[in-house]
């Protein structure tokens, strides 16, 4: 009869603190000249999302990541400071050209279009995307006193 191996837990432990630490692997940077700015702008954050023409999402920054609190987050200056961190993401993948898609009615809509402007983007259009309800929905009855 063959003889069984016991292996434990504190052995498999062991061995990974053994094992060299990974390099990380060199991503291959996409080189994009036109892609789509989304800029949600909303009362409480201002979203930038930066896609290719096909919606892959190439960057993204918030106000909230950039450490902005509280009523902050929802200023143009905010705004600003989002579209120059996704600008500096963006950076090596060559894009120069934009759509941009606007969407919300917080302060920072004007504020990222300027520093758009500022970081040397040309803008190809702009469209608004902010979601307008045509009728919406059913009315509360009215009070009766």
């Amino acid at each position: 009869m063959p003889k069984e191996e016991k292996t434990t837990v504190t052995e498999g432990v062991a061995d990974k603190s053994k094992s060299k630490p990974r390099a990380k692997k060199n991503k291959a940077v996409k080189h994009v000249t036109t892609g789509r700015f989304h800029i949600q702008a909303t009362y409480n954050n201002t979203v930038v999302t930066v896609s290719d023409l096909h919606g892959n999402v190439l960057a993204w920054s918030t106000s909230g990541h950039l450490g902005f609190r509280g009523p902050k987050k929802a200023t143009p200056y905010a705004a600003s400071m989002v579209i120059r961190d996704v600008a500096e993401k963006i950076k090596p993948m060559g894009l120069n050209e934009a759509h941009i898609l606007i969407k919300g009615v917080g302060q920072g809509r004007d504020g990222a279009l300027r520093a758009l402007h500022a970081q040397g983007i040309s803008v190809l259009s702009i469209k608004d995307i902010t979601p307008i309800p045509h009728n919406g929905p059913r009315a509360c009855k009215p009070r009766r006193v």
